[in-house]
């Protein structure tokens, strides 16, 4: 008798692990480009589950609710577009070039995220699950850029 046969084989759920992470990357890039193009409230379940190659089930055990869909969607949207850092303005100490410099990344991002952003506020007006997650992230950030571009100008010398 080998000492093999004595020895229990451990499990790994390696090649599943990666088929169910393929699974779910597939259902949120599909919601994600649902979203962009037609905006969450018009994003159907059915449709998500066909752009993904799933039944519809697959996304329901997955993603049980909106909200745990929603989340992976906006962690999703925000790594492929992560938005201009304001620490890096503060470093700036002149505040007019501070300002053009942050100004000038928003407008960038705006522009390459104008699409999804307008579905996303127009619809969180109707969908308080996506209003909790924009008012816990973009509207958090939007509000953190705007307090470091407005900072008070020290001034240094006489008037």
């Amino acid at each position: 008798m080998s000492s093999e046969m004595g020895e229990k084989r451990k499990y790994e759920l390696k090649k599943r692990a990666e088929r169910l992470a393929e699974t779910r990357r597939r259902i949120t890039e599909a919601t994600v480009e649902l979203h962009r193009t037609v905006g969450p409230a018009a994003t159907q379940v059915n449709e998500v589950a066909r752009r993904a190659g799933v039944q519809r089930m697959t996304v329901y055990n997955h993603f049980p609710d909106e909200t745990s869909l929603f989340a992976a969607c906006s962690a999703h949207w925000r790594a492929l577009h992560p938005t201009p850092a304001p620490a890096a303005w503060r470093a700036v100490e002149d505040p007019g070039a501070r300002l053009r410099l942050g100004l000038g990344e928003l407008y960038a991002w705006s522009r390459e995220t104008e699409p999804m952003t307008a579905n996303v506020l127009r619809d969180a007006q109707i969908l308080p699950t996506l209003r909790s997650i924009i008012e816990g992230g973009l509207l958090r950030y939007l509000d953190q850029a705007r307090r470091v571009l407005t900072e008070p100008i020290v001034a240094s010398g006489r008037r």
